[in-house]
């Protein structure tokens, strides 16, 4: 029996353009966290933030890598001294989620000290009045240089009050 090749073509077409549909979906899917709570976490917890470093050069070359390489740009808000803090970056390094997060974004952490250190990184993305809390989570396109998650950039300020997974998957809606 002979086949035309387009009997051949259009089934094997309807199937990688189900897979393309499923891809973007496969790709936002948030890690299984192998914790369930934060006790199981290494200790001591990461001190995640620099208090030397220079924020604007860290964010600019952090930029910089995520628009290179199409990824989104996380800048990481917040101070050694917070609880939440520290959880969230424990959180972050775990396997199951570091990860998920390298293939998506390129993270920056500033040090904000106590409210009063590099605020002009918020600012720079329209939040010019005081921090609801930390960390603060800001999600930028960094091709357009603009924030994705306005008015939600302090929802893991209580992170403590979420599950590992829970974390995970605030940071997986974000990724298209």
């Amino acid at each position: 029996m002979r086949y035309h090749s387009t009997q051949i073509a259009a089934p094997a077409l309807g199937i990688v353009a189900a897979l393309a549909l499923a891809l973007p979906s496969i790709a936002a899917t948030p890690p299984r966290m192998p914790i369930a709570s934060f006790e199981q976490l290494a200790k001591p917890l990461p001190l995640p933030y620099s208090e030397t470093a220079n924020a604007n050069a860290q964010v600019a070359a952090a930029k910089a890598r995520a628009k290179a390489q199409g990824k989104l740009l996380l800048i990481d808000l917040g101070g050694n001294w917070c609880l939440d803090c520290r959880l969230l970056a424990g959180t972050m390094d775990t396997a199951a989620l570091k990860g998920f997060l390298d293939r998506h974004y390129v993270i920056v952490t500033v040090d904000i000290g106590r409210f009063d250190k590099n605020l002009q990184i918020p600012a720079h993305y329209g939040i010019t009045k005081r921090l609801e809390g930390v960390p603060n989570l800001l999600i930028v396109n960094p091709r357009t240089d603009t924030l994705i998650n306005a008015g939600r950039t302090a929802a893991l300020a209580d992170a403590r009050s979420m599950s590992p997974q829970g974390l995970a998957d605030w940071l997986a809606q974000w990724v298209k």
